[in-house]
């Protein structure tokens, strides 16, 4: 299969843009001129340049060299673990292994998600797309240029399991398409489909830095693993949503978003006076600190509740 067709950002990517001019043109025709910021369109746009650039290696990496080489480890053409051991070479090409791979997909991501906000280190590449106090599609486009330093590693399960990395590949694709339409306020509640997708009102939630919100509402495309791991929370149309992030970069520098926060791990670690402070600076959740001069998000809500 080819992966240039069979891609879905490779068409997504026309559609993105199209979509954006839209709400914009639509936002400052219809009373809401305040939705985008021409500052803040113009860093997420630089960004989503950014991640355009870098996709190709990221292709080349996740899937020739990571998911590939996964995939005929796990059964080589000797002494196979999935044909030996398991009773099946892969399991092919069916529409039921489509929406089994895409099942799995959204729990790898689930769990990625997660770790991007409560692993310092990995929240400092993620902290990108959540560093615009405004939602609207252009923030959709936002998106940090290190998350691929680890990403596939969360993903090559799948393909050892026996789902080929092509398929992996189109179900990561169908996610990010999803994933990016969810940032518009201009769709409400979805009915029956708020019960188990995630829908545009859930991610609002995710992109909140109201105290409440934090770290709420991971999922891809579906919130199930959320209200199963504790994460969920629903959209309380009385509270007015904050967007952004609790200590902003201040800054419309597409270099400065992307690095501020790796600068301040810095700034900590070389401030640490042991090896575990250095370690929990770097490894620990965002907004650790030994003396409590910073809060974690679970400290913040802790405080809120009491």
């Amino acid at each position: 299969m080819n992966l240039e067709f069979i891609n879905p950002l490779v068409w997504g990517v026309p559609c993105f843009v199209a979509l954006v001019l839209l709400e914009l043109a639509y936002s400052k025709t219809h009373d809401n001129k305040s939705l985008y910021n021409w500052k803040d369109l113009a860093t997420s746009s630089t960004m989503g340049l950014g991640s355009a650039l870098i996709a190709p290696i990221v292709k080349f990496v996740s899937a020739a060299t990571i998911f590939y080489a996964v995939f005929e480890i796990f059964n080589p053409e000797i002494n196979g673990v999935r044909t030996n051991i398991m009773g099946y070479e892969s399991f092919g090409w069916g529409i039921g292994v489509w929406f089994l791979c895409q099942f799995l997909d959204d729990l790898s991501y689930y769990w990625l998600h997660r770790f991007n906000h409560t692993v310092r280190f990995m929240w400092a590449a993620h902290i990108v797309h959540h560093s615009s106090n405004h939602y609207n599609l252009g923030t959709g486009l936002r998106n940090g240029w290190f998350t691929v330093l680890y990403k596939s590693f969360f993903y090559m399960w799948i393909p050892a399991l026996g789902f080929h990395p092509e398929m992996l590949l189109v179900c990561l694709g169908i996610e990010s398409l999803w994933q990016f339409q969810l940032h518009t306020t201009y769709i409400s509640r979805l009915g029956f489909l708020e019960k188990f997708m995630n829908t545009h009102t859930q991610h609002q939630v995710h992109h909140a830095k109201n105290v409440e919100y934090l770290d709420k509402n991971h999922g891809g495309y579906l919130n199930i693993f959320d209200k199963i791991f504790g994460s969920w929370k629903d959209y309380d149309p009385n509270i007015e949503v904050e967007y952004g992030v609790v200590h902003a970069p201040d800054s419309h520098n597409p270099f400065v978003i992307v690095t501020h926060e790796y600068r301040d791990i810095w700034r900590d670690v070389k401030g640490s006076k042991n090896l575990y402070e250095a370690f929990m600076y770097i490894f620990g959740e965002p907004g650790w600190s030994p003396d409590g001069s910073t809060l974690t998000v679970k400290q913040m809500q802790k405080e809120l509740k009491s």
